[in-house]
């Protein structure tokens, strides 16, 4: 087999079409153990990252909780025909953080999404490449994107799929600077080529050294579907009532790892507006805190006509500002337009109207003090330090950079 793939290499360059397919069938009928072999530690990036490529770390198969494992499948929207693959993941963590994918190294994807804040950003629209042009919309949170049922990506829902979406950004001027007269992904794959690094990289997780817009997005989605958050305070407490026989009850308990406060809090989450509770998991579900596949809009603006997508409330009490446009810095005031500010409009969420208008909590302040509380027990400290998601490169003068 390998001296058949060598003789149909050395045939490769300058031969026809038929020739490219059949040495991309002679690679494909190889498979992994062909990959592994070739493509052991990938040359030029080994040295510069503290990746060890030849034990690369599990994404495909994370460790979760009971009660989380058996109620999140029908909520995953990760591809039945690309299963995340730890090569491929690993790959997309490199993209992620690499600044040499903007056209003038100064941002990555990690610029707007920032780990040790649950992958968003503390500013209201973030820069990307100038300061003087930021985004339009505040960087969402990433953690639990994968149990997003309808698969959409963006605030607004514009990208059709995670895989999508990752190529937006790139394309963007304001973020990595790639559309116009810079020269698209063409221009980016080509700077891509150049490097010592990255023809290696693309052949260890894909077994050819091509690099094509669909392997980027491909890498990047596998990479921000690995990130599952499961350890917070709440599913330390949920661990320890949960029942397999009766999941809903376990959500109306106390958890005793909880304040006072916190359990107060924790009961206005779960229970409907018409049992006395706020009814925000009827929309956020746990135990993923993902958005519901049905939601609509959420009446931040009057007569609004587009639906939003929100992310996982997973870490939203690690930093403000919240809502697509940043509005509000803190998590008292989102409680506090829940309460009382929602607007009327046509796409508005039916879950936030009362006898068709919009609904009013009326809590007091106690109560909506206790929901703040509880929003910050989903706080998970164990995926904004762990080193699988973190920046790969070794630091050069404060920069993740590689040349």
């Amino acid at each position: 087999m390998t001296s058949l793939l060598a003789h149909a290499e050395r045939r490769l360059v300058g031969r026809a079409l038929p020739i490219v397919s059949a040495v991309m069938l002679v690679l494909a009928a190889c498979g992994s153990e062909h990959r592994a072999r070739q493509y052991a530690t990938p040359g030029g990036v080994a040295e510069r990252t503290t990746i060890d490529f030849a034990n690369v770390v599990d994404y495909a198969a994370p460790a979760l909780p009971a009660y989380f494992d058996r109620t999140v499948a029908a909520l995953d929207n990760s591809p039945a025909s690309d299963a995340i693959d730890n090569r491929v993941a690993t790959l997309g963590r490199v993209l992620f953080y690499d600044l040499r994918l903007s056209t003038n190294d100064k941002a990555s994807c990690a610029a707007c999404h920032q780990q040790a804040v649950g992958f968003t950003d503390s500013m209201r629209f973030s820069n990307g490449i100038s300061n003087a042009a930021p985004t339009d919309f505040h960087a969402m949170r990433l953690g639990n994107f994968r149990y997003w049922r309808p698969g959409s990506a963006f605030w607004d829902r514009r990208a059709a799929s995670l895989e999508a979406q990752t190529s937006i950004p790139l394309h963007n001027l304001a973020e990595m600077g790639w559309g116009g007269a810079a020269g698209g992904f063409d221009a980016l794959i080509r700077k891509m080529n150049a490097t010592r690094y990255y023809p290696d990289l693309f052949a260890w997780a894909f077994g050819s050294r091509t690099i094509t817009e669909t392997r980027i997005q491909r890498a990047l989605a596998q990479f921000v579907r690995a990130m599952v958050s499961h350890s917070s305070k709440w599913d330390a407490g949920y661990a320890r009532v949960f029942s397999p026989t009766a999941p809903d009850r376990a959500l109306d308990a106390d958890l005793p790892n909880f304040t006072a406060q916190e359990n107060r809090g924790r009961h206005l989450f779960m229970t409907a507006v018409r049992r006395g509770g706020a009814g925000c998991s009827s929309c956020h579900l746990p135990p993923t805190f993902a958005l519901a596949a049905d939601a609509r809009s959420n009446g931040l603006d009057a007569a609004e006509t587009r639906l939003f997508k929100a992310p996982s409330l997973r870490s939203v009490g690690l930093t403000g500002p919240y809502m697509h446009d940043g509005r509000f810095a803190t998590l008292a005031e989102v409680v506090d337009f829940y309460d009382h500010g929602i607007q009327g409009g046509p796409a508005l969420d039916d879950r936030l109207k009362s006898a068709g208008r919009p609904q009013r909590l009326h809590l007091d302040a106690a109560d909506r003090a206790a929901l703040v509380a509880f929003l910050r027990t989903l706080d998970d400290r164990a995926l904004t330090t762990d080193p699988r998601f973190g920046n790969p490169f070794r630091r050069r003068d404060g920069q993740a950079r590689i040349e």
